[in-house]
Formats: structure tokens, C-alpha cells, sequence
């Protein structure tokens, strides 16, 4: 079972209920918060936090880029908090709570 939760992104930039970026507020330049945000709003209206990430590849590569010292999947995963999948049609990241074990998922 997946429940997946989006979030519009021109209500996260014009937020700063939970955490102010030290960058500008825009979604380009920092995805990491924008992720933050999904995960929280996420917790609030469910009452645990998500376990999944669902990227597109652009969203994905700006991601590693805020990352950049971390090179591995796995760790950038756990610091997060959530497996990622990437998705190619996504328009925006969006995140959701998984009983699937990724880990053990087969990429087709």
C-alpha cells in the first residue's frame, strides 16, 4: 500500500513555517528543503513520516548537487530518511509511505 501526499510548490515557497532555507526560497535552488517540507507536511497529516521519495532525474541531479560530499545512494537515502525512486514523469517530487521493502526491490 502506498499513500502518496504532493505538495504545491508555490505554497512552499512562500512558507517558512518550519524551516527558513539559507538560500532563496525557490524550488530550483534548494530542493533539499523543498523535501523537507513534503516530509513534514507529510507527518502532520498523517501522523508518521514517509519512507519514499519520488524524484524525476532533473529533480534527482539538483538533489545530488546540494549533496554533493555524499556520493552514494544508500547514504544519501538514509540521511534523508526515505528510499528514492525516480520517476520520469513526475512533475514535482512528491512523497509517500511504503510497506514495500526497497532494499530488496528488482529495477526493471
Amino acid at each position: 500500500m502506498i499513500e502518496k501526499h504532493r505538495m504545491n510548490p508555490k505554497r512552499f515557497m512562500q512558507s517558512n513555517e518550519v524551516w527558513k532555507p539559507n538560500r532563496n526560497s525557490d524550488l530550483e535552488d534548494d530542493m533539499l528543503s523543498f523535501i523537507y517540507q513534503l516530509a513534514h507536511e507529510y507527518e502532520q497529516e498523517h501522523g508518521f513520516r514517509p519512507n519514499v521519495l519520488y524524484l524525476n532525474r532533473p529533480h534527482f541531479a539538483q538533489l545530488q548537487g546540494q549533496l554533493a560530499e555524499i556520493h552514494n545512494l544508500g547514504t544519501m537515502s538514509k540521511l534523508l530518511g526515505m528510499e528514492i525512486v525516480l520517476e520520469d514523469d513526475l512533475t514535482h517530487p512528491h512523497v509517500a509511505w511504503s510497506t514495500v521493502d526497497w532494499q530488496r526491490a528488482v529495477a526493471v
